[in-house]
C-alpha cells in the first residue's frame, strides 16, 4: 500500500464555496470554491511519493448539486446570455423561465466540474501516469430539469407555476424516473480497453466492485457478501450470454413527503410501487414511452405484464428481507 490521505465534509451536502473540510484528521476551512479545494486536495495526493506501489484515489465533488452558484466568471460567462434548451418546454403550467434559469446555473456548475477534472487528467499526464492509470467518471444519481414538470432527483420537487408559493411538503414530487435513477459512466485505461466502446447492457453502482478489482487484478476477499457482478468482460468485448439486465431498485423518503418506493425495471417495462402512499404505483412501457410521460398502471392491456414485474418486484424484497414487505 502507498501513503493514505482523506479529505471529507463534515457534513452532508456542504457549501459552495467556503466550506469546512477534514483534512488528514484536521479541520481545515476552505476559502474559495469547493470543487477547487477538492481538486487542489486529489493533486496533492497524486503528487506524494507512492513509489511502485498502485494507488486508488476516490474523487467525489459536490457540484453539480443545488444550489449551484457561486461559479468562475468564466464559467458562467458561456451560459450568461444563453437561452438554453428545456427538455419539457409544453408540459401543463411548467416555469418555464424558471427551468431555464435553473438550466444556466447547472450547466456553469458542471462546467466548473469539466474544468477541475481536466486539471487532475492533466496531471496523471505530467506525472507519466496516464496509461496505467484506471479513470472511472460517473455519479451518485441523474438529474430532472423540467422532466415530467419537475427538477432535482429522486425526491423531486414540483416546477409548475401553481407552485411557485407552495409548501415544501406540496412541492415535492418523489420518482424513480429514469432521469433520477440513470447516471453518466466513462472507463479509461490507454491500451487495455477500445476507446468509444458503449455498453448497452444494464450497469449499477453495485458492480462496480467486483470489477475494479478484477480490472487490477485483485483477487476478491473471502467470504465477502457480493450482490454485484464483475462486468470487465463486457468491457474487454468478450461474449456474455446471461448478463441480467433485469434491476431492482428501492427509496424511501424520511422527510418532507414520507414514501417507500420500490421498483423493477428491465429494458422494456419498468413497474413502481409506493408501498406507504396509495395511488402513487407506476408502470411505463420504455420501448414506446422512454421519457415516461405515460403511466400505465390502470391500462387492461399490460396486467399480464404488470402481475408478472410484481412477482419479481416482491420476490427481491423478500430475498434481502425489505422491511416494508408483506407477504
Amino acid at each position: 500500500m502507498g501513503s493514505m490521505s482523506s479529505v471529507g465534509f463534515l457534513e452532508g451536502g456542504n457549501k459552495v464555496e467556503n466550506a469546512v473540510f477534514e483534512v488528514d484528521g484536521a479541520t481545515v476551512e476552505a476559502r474559495g470554491l469547493t470543487v477547487d479545494f477538492l481538486t487542489d486536495q486529489a493533486i496533492r495526493f497524486l503528487n506524494e511519493d507512492h513509489g511502485d506501489k498502485p494507488f486508488l484515489m476516490c474523487m467525489h465533488y459536490r457540484s453539480p448539486h443545488a444550489p449551484w452558484l457561486p461559479v468562475w466568471e468564466s464559467d458562467w460567462e458561456p451560459y450568461a446570455d444563453l437561452d438554453p434548451t428545456i427538455p419539457n418546454p409544453d408540459y401543463p403550467d411548467l416555469d418555464v423561465e424558471l427551468v431555464k434559469k435553473k438550466m444556466r446555473e447547472y450547466l456553469a456548475s458542471t462546467t466548473g466540474v469539466d474544468t477541475n477534472f481536466g486539471r487532475i487528467l492533466r496531471q496523471l499526464d505530467n506525472l507519466g501516469l496516464s496509461d496505467n492509470t484506471i479513470v472511472v467518471f460517473t455519479s451518485d444519481h441523474g438529474y430532472n430539469m423540467g422532466h415530467n414538470g419537475i427538477w432535482h432527483k429522486g425526491n423531486g420537487h414540483w416546477i409548475t407555476k401553481a407552485m411557485r408559493n407552495a409548501s415544501k411538503e406540496e412541492r415535492q414530487r418523489p420518482n424513480m424516473y429514469d432521469n433520477s435513477i440513470r447516471v453518466p459512466a466513462a472507463i479509461r485505461w490507454p491500451g487495455k480497453l477500445d476507446a468509444g466502446k458503449h455498453l448497452t447492457e444494464t450497469i449499477t453502482h453495485i458492480d462496480w466492485y467486483p470489477t475494479l478489482l478484477a480490472l487490477a487484478g485483485v483477487d476478491l476477499p473471502k467470504d465477502v457478501l457480493l450482490h454485484g457482478h464483475d462486468f470487465s468482460p463486457l468491457l474487454k468485448g468478450e461474449e456474455v450470454s446471461d448478463w441480467n439486465n433485469d434491476m431492482y431498485g428501492e427509496y424511501s423518503m424520511h422527510h418532507y413527503t414520507k414514501t417507500h418506493m420500490r421498483m423493477y425495471r428491465t429494458p422494456e417495462y419498468k413497474l413502481m410501487r409506493d408501498y406507504l402512499r396509495e395511488g402513487y404505483d407506476e408502470f411505463y412501457d420504455l420501448r414506446l414511452d422512454p421519457a415516461e410521460h405515460i403511466n400505465l398502471i390502470d391500462s387492461e392491456a399490460h396486467q399480464e405484464i404488470i402481475a408478472d414485474l410484481d412477482k419479481k418486484l416482491t420476490a427481491q424484497m423478500e430475498k434481502i428481507g425489505d422491511f416494508v414487505y408483506k407477504n
